[in-house]
């Protein structure tokens, strides 16, 4: 299979950044998109509510649902996949894009900011899986995608920030066991994580970085098209990385994903 038409994915954080290139490149197949996301009024600080999400998806020739959702509720999660189901008559894929992130030491770390990350990456990440299961079950080649890092035990990837690392590893440690346990229903569960990093909001959480030293979003999204286009039984446990993914579909030139080409790129966090 090499193309999502007629397949419904439900897509956390899709308002923007990751999430929203992802929608985007799905809609160019002529996908179905649930574009699950707290932003339903504009931010002056953030560009993007599910309004203009949702506008884009259908301008790039997929449809779309923009639904308000808050995946900390569990009401929310489930109404909101209610809704997807009812609108579209399933769900095949789920992105668990959304993230909450706070890099900062203990002291630095206020415990609303624990326990939000906590709430958003890894218990939020469990929910909507576990919302979906039952409709995933009934789908072809059904896929769930965690924007979730390899785990590396390395301490230099907590000591910075204990509290994000464990948050953000909350999430493949969901893909590490779901992947095993959703194998024998022929439900791929895979990670996917760039090599670089992206130019997104959240890039103004890391103190220096300018958006010239990163990659756009879009490699990211059409690595994920690249997963989500396997066949699921085949295909399941990865923690897959971007630019792996797209050079074993054959993409050997990256310099259209710069933002800025020629110039030095950044690693993005934990990986070696």
């Amino acid at each position: 299979m090499s193309s999502l038409a007629g397949k419904t994915l439900f897509i956390t954080g899709a308002s923007r950044g990751i999430g929203l290139a992802i929608a985007v490149r799905a809609a160019r197949d002529g996908a179905n998109v649930v574009i699950a996301a707290k932003s339903g009024v504009p931010n002056p600080k953030l560009p993007g509510t599910i309004h203009t999400a949702a506008a884009e998806v259908e301008a790039a020739g997929g449809k779309a649902l923009a639904l308000k959702v808050d995946i900390r509720d569990e009401d929310d999660v489930h109404a909101a996949v209610a809704q997807a189901v009812e609108h579209f008559g399933g769900i095949d894929i789920v992105v668990n894009n959304a993230s909450a992130i706070w890099l900062a030491g203990v002291e630095g770390t206020p415990m609303k900011r624990f326990d939000l990350m906590h709430q958003v990456n890894t218990r939020g990440t469990f929910l909507v899986t576990q919302a979906c299961l039952p409709h995933l079950k009934k789908a072809s080649n059904p896929h769930v995608l965690m924007m979730a890092p390899p785990p590396n035990l390395d301490p230099k990837w907590f000591a910075p920030h204990t509290a994000y690392t464990i948050a953000k590893y909350g999430m493949s440690l969901c893909v590490l066991g779901m992947s095993a346990e959703l194998a024998p229903l022929g439900i791929a569960v895979n990670a996917l994580w760039p090599r670089t990093v992206i130019a997104t909001a959240a890039i103004a959480m890391i103190d220096g970085v300018k958006p010239e030293q990163c990659r756009r979003p879009e490699i990211v999204a059409d690595a994920a098209h690249a997963l989500l286009t396997q066949p699921a039984r085949q295909c399941t446990g990865r923690f897959a990385i971007d630019e792996d993914v797209l050079r074993e579909a054959g993409v050997r030139n990256f310099d259209n994903y710069a933002y800025k080409i020629g110039a030095s790129l950044l690693p993005d966090l934990f990986l070696n």
